[in-house]
Order: C-alpha cells, then structure tokens, then sequence
C-alpha cells in the first residue's frame, strides 16, 4: 500500500463526527495574460463561527484536489485561500484527543506533512491569499507555499500549539524560522502562546515577514490574484533574507533562558519546540519535518496535550454556557449604568460600561476631587485608545460623553444597574446600598463588587434584597476574563439573568458562584497565601518558601501576588476567612507587621528581597523544606475544593477550574487545577473521571 492508502486505513475511523473542510477547485484565468490558475478555497460548508479544520478526512480531500491538479500541464500557479474570514485555524482538537496510539499519533502528523508540503513541491508556483484567521495548520499551509499574501482585516494570525502542549507539527517549526528569522519565528510559536495566547493581526504578520504583500479587505482576492499574475510575469520581484546567517543558536539560547524562568520546566512543549527551531537552521525538509513527526507523537500522547485540551474546551465552551444561570428572556434591559465610587477599580469598570454597553454611565464620589480624577482617568484612557488606532476619533468623543460624574446619588435615578466599588467594609457598603436603593426605580439591579464579603449580610436592611446580586471583577479590569456572579439567599432570577446578560455584553466570562466567604478565586488563593505565610512564619526561609511551587510553572511567586493585590487587602481576606474558617486560614502576625510598616511587599523597587520587609518574617524554629512546602499547599487546596464542592459553591469541579484559569492565570498547560491535583495524587479521591485532562487509565 502507498503511504496514503497506509494513513487512510489508521484514521479513517477517527472522530468519525469530523466536520470535514473540503478543497474546492476552480481554474481562475490571471490578469494581463499570465495564464491559468488552479484557486483552492478551503470550506467546510459553515459561516466564520465554524472556523475551517483539518481533521484525517479533510486532509484527505485536499490531498485529493492536489493530485488532480499535479496532473494537469495547463496551470501556471496554484492558490489557496479561505471561506470569508476564515483562512484556516489548524487541526481538529476533538481528533486529537481522540488518538489513542503513538503510531496514530505519528500517522497524523506524517498525514499532514505529506500533504501541506506538496503545496511547495507540485512544480508550480503557489500562492497562500491568507484573507481570515490563520491560526495553528491553517497559517502552516500558507507557509508551504511559494508565496503569500495576507488581509489587512485579518484578526488573528497565531500559531498557537504551545498554549495547548503541542508543537507547531505540519511544518510551523522549520519553515518559519526560515522565513522571518529565529527570533520572529519564537514570538510566534513560543513568546506569544506563553502570553496569554497573544496573537497578531494581518498587518503585523507582514511587517514580521510572514506575508510577502498586504492587500485591504474590500478588494483583497482580486488585488492578490493581479499581484500574483505580476509575479509570475517577472514585474514583482520578492527577495527574503538569508536568516541562517546570523546569531541563530544565541537567540534559540535566550529564548530557552526566559521559558525556563517562566515555566521552570513545568511544560515540554516549549523546549520541544525551541530544539525545533534550533534543529531548522540546519535540517533538511525531510529531516525537519521527521523530527516534529517525532514531537507530536510524544506531545499527542502526554497528559499535559490532554490537560490543555480540557482547559480550552472550558473556556470555548463551559464559560459560554454558564452552568446554573436562569433564561437569559429574564433579564431586563439595561440603558443607563451607575459606579458608586470613583477610585481606579471604578474607573476602570465605567470605562468598561461605556465601551462595551454604549450607555451613559455616571460615577459618584465624596468630593469633587475625586470625582474628578476617576473621569479624568477614563478620558485619559479613552484618548490613549485613540492614539493606538483602537477607536476612531468619533467613538473617543462618544465615550467621553457617557462618562460622566455627579456628587448626589439622585444622578442615579433613571440607571438600571447600579454597581458599588467602595471600601472592603460591610458596614460602608450598606449604607452605600441604603442610600441608593433611595434613589433607584424598583426594578433597578444593585451590584457589589465585593471581593470577600457576603451578600446576604450586605443586603439583609434592603427593602428589596431580591434585586441585590455580586458581580465581581478581577484587576486589571479590562484584561482579566473572569466575572464571579454571586447570587445572595434573595437574589431573584430576573436579576441574576439580568447580571448575567451584562456580563456577557461585557465580554467576559461569568460562573455562577454561591454567597460564600471570598468565593472561589479569592477562598482558594488565600488558602495558598495563608499555607505559604505560615511555613516562613514557622521559620522556613522565605525564599525557599517563595519558590517551592516554580514546578507548576504559576504566573508569579506568592510573595509576588502578595504585593500585587497589597499586603493590607490580603490581610483583610484573610481575615474574612478566618472569621468563617478559623480552622483553615489564619491571620499572620509577622504579615500584620509588614501592613504596619507601610512597605508595599517584600520586593523593593528593582524587584530584589527588601531585607527590613523580610525581617519581619524571622523568628520561627520549625523549618520546611520546598519539597514539604509545596505538599502541604496542595494537600491544603485539595482539602478546600473537597469542601467547597461539598457547600456548593459552585455547580462542579469543572468551573472551580474556569475560575482559576481566568481569574488567577492558573496555567493552561495544567489543564485546570482540579486534573491537576489528581494526577499528582493529591486529590486522594478524584474530583474528575479518568482520562479527563489525562490519557485514559
């Protein structure tokens, strides 16, 4: 049998629910006499929200296409393109989760090389006319063509694999280095990925070399097809640089240095893909693409594939369809919005209001100084939009005039949603609710953004505690994901729904959280602050203690977090959590003096260990080691998920796991921190099936 008939026999019957992306073929004839070309556009008979894929089946189909036009000897050129916005977005996930064997997994990516490359290969020139989003095998078959062109409307250009625990396999680790350098080429399979999936536009792609011409959306085939037919005439040269000349195994060394620092070894598939790119500088296309064959198998087949598969389909999906949250045909309409306060966490939500909503929003505050720098920030930020080109100069002006500020609650009359973000202190906050709700129509929502304390408490002198729901951001609020909806012993469906389709229009991700003290991401980071306090406390260096989770490849140390949110806030959780679960979390006397000291953390301005903020941490004579650190924090996290389930505060593991990916950056890689903890056995009973976010046992 031929390699082809070999492959279709092992996967023919793989995800046998593949939506499969066809190759359809027509003979477009160049401008200006160039002759004839063979113009593949990859559908898979969907609208841009069923992005292009390419599972064993399509693969196939475009094999297919490719043979028939390797057999005529009438075509100059051959072109690919995508359905409209969508260029091709890689390989199909589900298929990938399903392969159960390295000879599979090996088959899959032979598979892939063999017909991608044949784009390079069939004696003519061809073309990519990448018009949508080229993500993971769908920019890898642009990079096997001759040349490419590229939209300026292209939203998302990414080669995403290590965001997952893969490797680009199907070409993306030796072409790409090649073509726009080794340095380039690390931002985007390994730089970018590791940063919160960060991708780049159309316009950016070009301007790193991955596009040899940037068209504009309106007429971007046609101003491609004459660019191609100049080409191919001679009247448009394209020259590239010789990349192999310069400092390449250098640059490789960074980058292997800055992963390290970031991940600590926690996740293969960056060094993977670092010796890749090390590897193209020399290797022959056989040998190259031989090597990332042998990568994918062994990524395919590890839990960490797994893990980052679970992570995506959580945040593709569950945060999507919340669990536990009412018919969205309740909520009511939302046409003006109110911020009680006017401090940065403030600010920052109006700004979020007013650009997400397109409503007027009014902030209020004690005084006129204040007031005046919250919308003074918004409308600095709003201009610095506009200078980025994000917004044009109409939408900054509409902007400006939504936000607004007023020093009476009255202001608040006619809102519909009435958001507080003022002192951590339940007395502050009920008479913030008290003078509102004085104010307001009946049917407007009251929301807290309460990081700790509880609602029902809050709401208990309302005359409509029903109307009273938390709706809790994450800072930077423009940036981080995550929206914990809570919803009070009152809390009606009408004003759940209502917080519900709010937080969708603002773009975020909601999970239904119940009134419990700090609530998930907050409960568990606090855990795991108090856990790490206590072992320096008890006399473990602090440094040890700082760096005995690096394995897991977290976004930041405790103590890092720690003087991120600020030691007062976090003793101010902590000792919310106390007062439920004294049992649990403690209040540290040493983190008590470090508040009283006025110093910011245990990090000085260069980011080096303060020794007098330290100092205050000595004392203890029972020391652990990292290795007894780092159990006794996940034994504890174990312990406080198990309860948390047990109350109810969320729905299932699977949405503790959507908190912490989104709220507290725990790493893709990991899957989540529930699969996490029962592959490492410290769940001791497990909180997901075997083979969830691991290979099947």
């Amino acid at each position: 049998m031929s390699d082809i008939e070999t492959w279709r026999a092992l996967l023919s019957d793989r995800n046998a629910d593949e939506v499969v992306t066809k190759a359809l073929v027509r003979d477009v004839e160049l401008p200006g006499g160039a002759g004839t070309m063979a113009l593949i556009t990859l559908d898979n008979g969907f609208d841009h929200t069923k992005p292009n894929t390419f599972g064993p089946h399509g693969l196939f189909a475009l094999n297919g296409a490719l043979s028939e036009i390797a057999a005529r000897t009438d075509l100059v050129a051959v072109g690919v393109t995508g359905k409209p916005f969508i260029f091709g977005v890689g390989a199909d996930l589900k298929g990938a989760a399903q392969v159960t064997s390295r000879e599979e997994a090996l088959a899959i990516g032979a598979l892939g090389h063999h017909v991608f490359r044949r784009l390079g290969e069939l004696g003519i020139p061809s073309f990519a006319f990448v018009n949508g989003a080229a993500m993971g095998g769908g920019l890898e078959i642009a990079l096997h063509c001759t040349y490419r062109t590229i939209s300026s409307g292209v939203p998302a250009v990414a080669l995403p694999e290590c965001f997952l625990g893969l490797v680009p396999g199907w070409g993306g680790t030796q072409l790409l280095p090649r073509l726009v350098g080794p340095a380039n080429a690390i931002k985007l399979i390994i730089e970018n990925p590791l940063s919160q999936n960060r991708m780049v536009k159309g316009a950016q792609a070009y301007e790193l070399g991955v596009a040899d011409a940037l068209f504009e959306p309106a007429d971007f085939l046609e101003e491609s097809l004459r660019w191609a037919a100049r080409v191919l005439q001679g009247a448009e040269q394209v020259s590239r640089p010789d990349h192999t000349a310069g400092d390449w195994d250098k640059t490789v060394a960074d980058a292997r240095f800055l992963v390290d620092l970031k991940l600590h070894g926690a996740s293969p598939a960056p060094y993977r893909a670092l010796d890749l790119i090390a590897l193209a500088r020399t290797a022959s296309r056989d040998e190259g693409f031989a090597a990332e064959d042998e990568a994918l198998a062994d990524l395919l087949m590890s839990d960490e594939l797994r893990a980052g598969l679970y992570a995506f389909d959580l945040v593709q999906r569950r945060a999507k369809r919340p669990a536990g949250a009412p018919d969205k045909a309740l909520a009511r309409k939302v046409t003006k919005v109110g911020v009680v306060g006017a401090g940065l966490m403030a600010s920052q939500m109006a700004l979020l209001f007013a650009r997400r909503l397109e409503v007027p929003v009014v902030l209020t505050d004690l005084d006129q100084a204040r007031l005046d720098k919250g919308v003074g920030y918004v409308h600095a930020e709003v201009d610095k939009l506009l200078a980025k080109g994000r917004i044009s100069g109409d939408q900054a002006n509409r902007l400006k005039a939504l936000v607004t500020g007023s020093l009476t609650k009255d202001a608040f009359a006619d809102a519909d949603f009435v958001i507080e973000a003022v002192f951590e202190d339940l007395a502050v906050k009920k008479q913030v609710f008290a003078e509102v709700e004085a104010v307001v129509s009946a049917e407007c929502v009251l929301a807290t953004n309460t990081s700790s304390l509880s609602l029902t408490e809050m709401g208990a002198d309302l005359k409509h505690p029903e109307r009273l729901v938390g709706f809790h951001f994450f800072n930077p609020v423009a940036v981080m994901p995550l929206l914990e909806i809570i919803r009070g012993a009152a809390t009606d469906d009408a004003t759940l729904a209502t917080a519900f389709a709010v937080g969708k229009s603002l773009k975020k991700s909601s999970v239904l959280v119940k009134d419990a003290p700090a609530f998930v991401v907050n409960r568990l980071l606090t855990r795991f602050m108090g856990e790490v306090i206590t072992a320096v406390d008890e006399g473990t260096p602090l440094e040890t203690a700082e760096h005995a989770l690096d394995g897991l490849g977290l976004p930041m140390t405790p103590f890092a977090l720690l003087q991120l949110v600020g030691p007062a806030v976090g003793m101010h959780v902590a000792g919310t959590l106390h007062e439920a679960f004294p049992d649990r979390f403690g209040v540290s006397a040493n983190l008590a003096k470090l508040v009283a000291s006025g110093k910011p953390g245990v990090y000085g301005a260069d980011f080096s260990l303060d020794p007098e903020a330290v100092a205050f941490f000595a004392g203890g004579d029972r020391p652990s080691t990292a290795e007894q650190v780092r159990e006794r924090v996940l034994g504890a996290l174990s312990e406080e998920i198990r309860l948390m389930l047990e109350e109810g505060v969320v729905a299932a593991p699977q949405d503790i796991d959507l908190c912490m990916i989104l709220g507290a950056g725990w790493p893709f890689h990991l899957g989540g921190i529930t699969p996490y903890l029962d592959r490492s056995g410290h769940s001791q009973s497990r909180f997901l099936p075997p083979g969830v976010a691991s290979l099947p046992a």
